[in-house]
């Protein structure tokens, strides 16, 4: 009995959880990023003010979550995380993995859907943050390169979306192109949940019979100098074959 109330508790919360989310984003569109555009002229330090004010909601979103018996997680390697111009590539089970990567990682920059630029409910935050869309064609690698080059700590994705059902892992080559064109080595981070949520495909209704636990692991840096030897288009090639083998392997160690 008690589980069967546990379950139908954390249905609830995670609807409340999302439904807070959504509200969180159009209070700060609407009242507080026109401030900051009234009272900080200089865009730099506008952004900066921003992806600080999006860091310290998404951290109170995960503590929401976490104090509401949702789910449970573990960051390991954090103080790997205390420096600028990172580039970090991560592997992508849920929904939420963006989330848990831009509470934790100061001044985080990352590529977003040009759709959510259109989106009521996360306009102010993309805008404002001055994420990088992922519509700019062929000047999306360069507007990463820029974000590096400025000490922003840029986070993707190398998946492109979310790890399918079947658990395998399959990288575009986008993020590689970006490590060899910036000569900038990789942050890895590996997560897993377990038991599965908020998956490919999944509902956020669909909860697991069990509270989920995430598991997010800051690796050590992959060097990039024994990849740039061929040319760029070799480099990525080659970086992507491996991070691709590495990500398979720390998931299957993980599972």
């Amino acid at each position: 009995m008690l589980d069967k109330l546990f379950y139908g508790w954390r249905i609830l919360a995670t609807g409340w959880c999302f439904a807070m989310f959504g509200i969180g984003g159009l209070l700060l569109r609407v009242l507080l990023f026109p401030v900051l555009n009234l009272l900080i002229w200089d865009q730099t330090h506008r952004i900066e003010v921003a992806r600080g004010v999006i860091r310290l909601m998404f951290r109170l979103f995960i503590g929401m979550m976490h104090g509401l018996g949702v789910l449970r997680y573990q960051l390991i390697g954090a103080e790997k995380l205390q420096r600028k111009g990172l580039l970090i590539l991560a592997n992508h089970p849920t929904l939420i993995d963006t989330v848990f990567l831009m509470a934790f990682v100061r001044q985080a920059d990352c590529i977003v859907k040009g759709d959510l630029r259109n989106n009521p409910f996360t306009r102010g935050a993309v805008t404002s943050a001055g994420y990088i869309f992922n519509n700019h064609g062929s000047d999306l690698v360069s507007d990463c390169i820029k974000s590096l080059q400025g000490q922003g700590n840029l986070i993707v994705f190398p998946e492109g979306t979310r790890t399918p059902a079947d658990g395998q892992i399959r990288l575009k080559r986008g993020a590689a192109n970006i490590a060899v064109r910036a000569r900038c080595n990789v942050t890895p981070v590996v997560i897993s949940c377990t038991p599965k949520t908020l998956a490919k495909g999944d509902k956020w209704w669909q909860v697991p019979a069990q509270m989920a636990t995430f598991r997010i692991e800051v690796q050590d840096d992959i060097s990039i100098d024994h990849f740039t030897h061929d040319s760029d288009v070799l480099a990525a090639r080659h970086l992507t074959a491996y991070l691709e083998t590495y990500f398979t392997e720390e998931n299957q160690r993980h599972a």
